[in-house]
């Protein structure tokens, strides 16, 4: 093998009472591809901030082609080139997909004024769309832009930096599996010029598909290493949480009973000659898939009032509600647990008391005054009813992990006694211990009589932990199947429409 670029050697970080990385040393050759994987918590996000200078180790030492140096800034780590793909976008809504690649880079004019010359800078863009498949112009403002359509606007400006190591944070998150399967010829067209690539996912059968070793992280430390012929999902959960997964998914309690959230002839404004015709009944989980753009979320958003059916009736316990708002789903007990909880589900810069308690706000007054120490009560009660990690109710939200904030969604909603309840994309960006949990508080809801709807894109998901799974494709239901018919080609089968 090849002489590494960048080595890591004995760093540490600590903070106060806190050991986030310990001892970590790790090897970086050129094209290769490593797995990195590791519960939310582990390092893993701590050690990329070292890897890209926006934080300093507290001790140990970097190795960038054999130079020894105590740590990097931002700049040394992209002269050196090092490029991420971050989970959470970056990207500036106001600009176009082009500028938002070349932001701060742009190509310019000659003369004084120094404009932008956009000619060559779409130029610049269109090879690297091209590359990545990209359905969209580089003109196009990332405002109008869907989550899977931003996240390849993120690839194509990591690509831009000519870098020797992209490191890939959930870089699949809000893909397509056609849109997956793309980014992972990307990788392997990385390798093959030479770059290295650090993926992390907690999709496990991608890491499978890309990975020419595997790193695991817990706790800090590094938990082992697997070979090429070494990686499996199995493998990689006993280096994430010390311990075989075994029953992540559990059964039904008990038969469901009658419908409890129905859709009759329901009609959404994307697809306004189609109609949706679907019911979760009490006890169930029913899983939704479909691929992104098949109107799933659209369905959600109908559902909880967010946007207006334009035909068609909604039903709860067998008789007709009228939802031309979420206030109007929340008063019946419909609720949401949203597919961008960052943007739709919480509020980042108030603590967890805060966000538990919002939707009940005025049950929690009196004469206009909220009576704090029962708004304390019920904060605390569900931090420890879900087991939100987190040092008090007070603690604000934005600090939490991805799997925690998950909770923090779903505990204001239990607080209330929800009738149904949807969840869009449950374990977006969670971690393989924190998805089970979520599963089980699922599971829970379901045996307690709730009835639930779970929109997932992780077709593992969907098999795993629906007790039927509807398909929809381009605006309808495409088919419903039993458990005893779950497939994964069966699944596609509806997704695409060739049933």
């Amino acid at each position: 093998m090849t002489k590494p670029f960048l080595e890591l050697v004995g760093v540490s970080r600590t903070y106060p009472g806190v050991v986030a990385l310990d001892d970590v040393s790790l090897a970086i050759h050129p094209g290769e591809v490593i797995g990195l994987v590791g519960e939310n918590g582990a390092g893993k996000s701590t050690l990329m901030k070292i890897l890209g200078g926006v934080i300093a180790p507290s001790a140990g030492r970097l190795r960038v082609d054999g130079v020894e140096r105590e740590s990097m800034t931002v700049p040394d780590a992209i002269a050196a080139g090092i490029a991420f793909v971050h989970q959470e976008l970056n990207l500036f809504d106001n600009l176009d997909a082009a500028s938002n690649v070349f932001i701060g880079r742009e190509p310019l004019k000659g003369g004084p004024l120094k404009l932008v010359d956009r000619a060559r800078l779409h130029a610049a863009v269109r090879p690297l769309f091209a590359r990545l498949g990209v359905d969209f112009a580089p003109e196009t403002p990332v405002a109008g832009l869907s989550l899977a359509q931003q996240q390849l606007v993120e690839i194509a400006k990591a690509l831009s930096l000519d870098s020797r190591l992209v490191i890939m944070d959930e870089p699949t998150s809000s893909l397509t599996l056609t849109e997956t399967d793309r980014l992972l010829n990307v990788v392997a067209d990385l390798k093959a010029s030479g770059v290295s690539v650090i993926f992390i996912s907690h999709r496990l059968d991608e890491v499978k598909a890309c990975a020419d070793r595997v790193v695991g992280l817990r706790d800090g430390r590094i938990a082992g290493h697997l070979s090429r012929e070494e990686i499996s999902p199995p493998a990689m959960i006993r280096l994430m949480i010390g311990r075989d997964l075994k029953a992540i998914y559990r059964p039904p309690a008990a038969p469901p009973g009658p419908p409890v959230l129905e859709a009759r002839g329901v009609t959404t404004a994307t697809y306004p000659t189609q109609s949706v015709d679907l019911e979760v009944r009490r006890g169930e989980i029913l899983g939704l898939a479909g691929l992104i753009g098949a109107g799933r979320t659209e369905l959600a958003r109908a559902l909880f009032g967010i946007d207006r059916a334009k035909a068609g009736e909604i039903r709860l316990d067998g008789r007709p509600v009228a939802l031309a708002s979420p206030r109007d789903a929340i008063a019946a007990g419909i609720y949401l647990v949203p597919e961008d909880r960052k943007a739709a589900g919480v509020i980042l810069d108030l603590p967890i008391k805060d966000n538990v308690t919002l939707p009940q706000v005025g049950a929690l007054a009196r004469f206009g005054i909220i009576r704090r120490p029962a708004e304390r009560a019920m904060a605390e009660a569900e931090r420890q009813r879900l087991g939100i990690r987190a040092p008090s109710i007070f603690t604000n939200v934005g600090t939490l992990s991805g799997g925690n904030q998950q909770k923090v969604v779903l505990s204001k909603w239990l607080a209330m006694q929800p009738r149904a309840l949807i969840f869009d994309e449950p374990t977006r960006g969670i971690d393989v211990g924190a998805k089970r949990e979520i599963y089980d508080m699922m599971r829970g809801l379901a045996d307690a009589g709730v009835a639930v709807l779970m929109i997932s894109s992780d077709m593992e998901e969907v098999i795993g932990v629906s007790d039927r799974i509807a398909v929809m494709h381009e605006g309808a239901v495409a088919g419903i199947l039993e458990r005893k018919d779950f497939s994964e080609h069966k699944v596609l089968e509806l997704a695409v429409g060739e049933d």
